[in-house]
């Protein structure tokens, strides 16, 4: 149950005021308040601390009660929130592993009533008082198992909201059967209930291996988050097309997408057919990477590819528009020219090349530098080479 002390404003003054305190210490210390554990108070710092940037306005809002650490790590953030919330149709949605509630607290924003159903009261609790802290007034908390709930009353929803977590006995290799609650499995009462059921899944799973599993797939978004692919979102509907459409997202500065249907993808690519020493070097971001689209990614852009096997493009001009990284080639470099050069300053890239990144930078005595690049790769027509060059955009 929730520790309602907890929410005393001289409690919050200890907890904001200790942000920078060490929680070991804190948790293994005394408590200065009666009724509270030093423990409870450690838990409180941490969480938030845990906050501050992948929840902003949750950080900055007061009276906010925080849950285990581990549900603020496993929950969205608000950047990926926002956006799968423009994913949602109609004007009701059910959130059926509501959890800590971040994605229902955005979904809220953009329809006229959210159910938020999680089967962890406390866990129920805390986001019930931290919607009313939010003044998220249309949302309705049930303390239940989300499933369950959904068989019991006889309304439909616009939306359909299920992020179902793995099962820890699932092993290495990840299906939807090897989580709860199973979608596959209910796969025929979620449509049934609903226009648009969203599914949120690790980015571990493989498109096409979960294209096998699910049925109704009229869009797979692959969100990704400073290059790092933080989510798949499964759209499914009742009348769902026989390619769904692939959404590669980048939500950085700017938001930057990349979509096809399946089946596009399979399109053959032009290569280069002379090493570059000049022009644009493009890395595509790992949402992209993920969508399989490696050929489709050069014809889109009007790039060319160094190698069949190497996911790296040239241009001889500057696309600002590429969901990436660009680089100006400086030159090509060797490596007896690395090996005799006693300060050499660059970050390190290793694609298609025997050698790791660490290695290289091992081997021949580099050090860091933020807009110098060195980049270990190789061409179809040349073999290994190594580029010199100078960032311009970064992901």
């Amino acid at each position: 149950m929730l520790n309602k002390r907890i929410l005393d404003s001289e409690v919050q003054e200890y907890i904001n005021s200790h942000l920078a305190g060490d929680v070991h210490k804190i948790a293994m210390g005394k408590s200065p308040f009666p009724g509270i554990e030093a423990r409870e108070l450690a838990a409180q710092i941490a969480a938030k601390k845990k906050s501050v940037r992948k929840l902003p306005s949750i950080y900055a809002c007061k009276g906010i009660y925080y849950p285990a650490l581990l549900s603020i790590e496993q929950c969205s953030s608000e950047t990926t929130a926002l956006y799968k919330s423009g994913l949602a149709t109609g004007d009701t949605l059910i959130d059926l592993t509501g959890g800590f509630g971040i994605d229902s607290l955005f979904f809220a924003r953009k329809v006229v009533q959210v159910t938020h159903c999680e089967i962890n009261e406390e866990l129920s609790g805390i986001a019930a008082h931290n919607a009313s802290m939010l003044q998220q007034n249309n949302m309705l908390f049930i303390a239940s198992d989300g499933l369950a709930h959904l068989s019991t009353v006889k309304e439909t929803f616009g939306t359909i909201y299920i992020d179902p977590a793995r099962r820890s006995t699932a092993g290495k290799v990840f299906m939807l059967k090897d989580c709860t609650p199973s979608v596959v499995e209910n796969l025929g009462p979620l449509l049934a209930k609903s226009q648009r059921v969203i599914i949120k899944t690790a980015p571990l799973l493989d498109i096409t291996a979960g294209l096998k599993e699910l049925k109704n797939v009229t869009e797979i978004h692959i969100v990704s988050v400073r290059n790092e692919c933080k989510e798949l979102l499964w759209v499914l509907e009742n009348n769902a097309p026989a390619a769904p459409k692939i959404v590669s997202v980048t939500l950085n500065d700017a938001v930057k997408e990349f979509s096809f249907y399946k089946g596009e993808e399979l399109e053959e690519a032009v290569q280069l057919e002379t090493t570059p020493s000049s022009g644009f070097l493009y890395e595509p971001d790992t949402a992209l990477l993920k969508s399989g689209a490696f050929n489709l990614i050069a014809s889109r852009y009007g790039l060319k590819k160094l190698h069949g096997q190497t996911q790296l493009y040239h241009a001889d001009e500057v696309k600002p528009h590429f969901p990436g990284r660009i680089f100006k080639i400086k030159e090509l470099v060797s490596t007896g020219e690395l090996k005799k050069s006693k300060q050499v300053k660059a970050s390190v890239i290793s694609r298609n090349y025997p050698d790791k990144a660490e290695q290289l930078v091992k081997k021949y005595r580099i050090k860091p530098d933020d807009e110098l690049f060195l980049i270990f790769t190789q061409s179809s027509k040349d073999g290994y080479l190594i580029i010199g060059a100078e960032i311009l955009q970064h992901y």
